[in-house]
């Protein structure tokens, strides 16, 4: 009997979308904490940055987009490979989705594994599962470390700026409006999900992500951040959470306790500063089991399955 409802299984309540522009070019797509997707919008052309979670769920995206701009959807691009940023992409019909490399791998080496592990730890996420086609969202397009897009005279760079949230982490700069859309490399008042992360890379990935001098923010969840001020909030809060929660893990790890152990003091450690957050007890038990392994020498992470799922889940939240 676990004491916790799995994961995310019991969050039903539907959230209030928001849609903001933040500049002649950028809007952001956010819900209270739910996944967040990002619109560019060129010359000639619009580019849409994680995908929501099923095709039905893009339909609001895309009448959302439809009230600014008659311009053709022509691209997606893919922040990271996790099922609920890629599954909703056929509903744009673009001439291209673009990801890094890395995350093509990955999605070659365990999209479908991710699929089924997303869809059954939170279902409300994936609203109309079924309009999802058979297969995984396959990149087009690929790029190694930065890939410039020109809309019209709109400059869109597409950077890998280090490792964080997974290997494949990809944000989108449009330098003349100083906007950056960060997928979850960086989340606002919602608890950083880390059960693909590399912890010693990701507070170094962030500072690369501060020198761009971002004036305007759209984080992977949470609100869009409209200052300098709430883009370094974002960004400290995330690295914060990160750098804590791997510190609390690393002194357990070393100081020879089990997983369980360490789990039970990790979140206890960070509760009352994050428990706040959006997901928070969905996200500490792959969270911790990720830092326990890379603590422990495993430097990249491993495939989660539905299986491995509920088996954490039954270790660290059962009776």
């Amino acid at each position: 009997m676990m004491s916790k409802t799995f994961a995310s299984q019991a969050d039903l309540e539907e959230k209030r979308v928001s849609f903001e522009k933040l500049s002649d070019h950028a809007y952001a797509y956010t819900a209270e904490g739910d996944p967040n997707t990002g619109i560019v919008i060129g010359d000639d052309a619009v580019m849409v940055i994680d995908t929501q979670a099923t095709p039905v769920m893009a339909q609001d995206v895309i009448r959302r987009i439809r009230e600014v701009t008659d311009k053709p959807i022509k691209y997606v691009l893919l922040s990271h490979y996790h099922a609920v940023r890629v599954l909703g992409a056929s509903a744009y019909e673009p001439e291209h989705i673009i990801a890094s490399q890395d995350t093509f791998d990955l999605i070659v080496e365990r999209g479908e594994q991710d699929k089924a592990s997303e869809i059954g730890r939170f279902p409300r996420l994936f609203r109309n599962v079924e309009s999802v086609p058979a297969g995984l969202t396959w990149p087009t397009l690929t790029f190694t470390g930065k890939m410039t897009l020109w809309l019209g005279k709109l400059e869109v760079q597409i950077l890998q700026l280090g490792r964080g949230h997974t290997k494949g982490d990809t944000v989108v700069w449009l330098p003349q409006d100083r906007v950056l859309f960060s997928g979850d490399l960086v989340e606002f008042d919602a608890t950083p999900y880390a059960g693909d992360a590399y912890f010693q890379d990701w507070p170094q990935t962030l500072e690369n992500l501060a020198a761009l001098k971002p004036a305007k923010l759209v984080p992977g969840r949470g609100a869009a951040l409209q200052t300098p001020e709430q883009v370094r909030a974002g960004l400290e809060g995330t690295r914060a959470f990160v750098s804590e929660l791997y510190a609390a893990v690393k002194t357990g790890v070393a100081a020879g306790r089990d997983l369980n152990t360490v789990y039970r003091e990790a979140y206890a450690a960070l509760e009352p500063k994050y428990g706040q957050w959006v997901i928070f007890a969905h996200c500490m038990p792959f969270d911790v089991t990720r830092a326990f392994d890379e603590a422990s020498g495993h430097t990249h992470p491993r495939i989660w399955t539905a299986e491995r799922d509920v088996e954490m889940w039954r270790a660290l939240e059962g009776q």
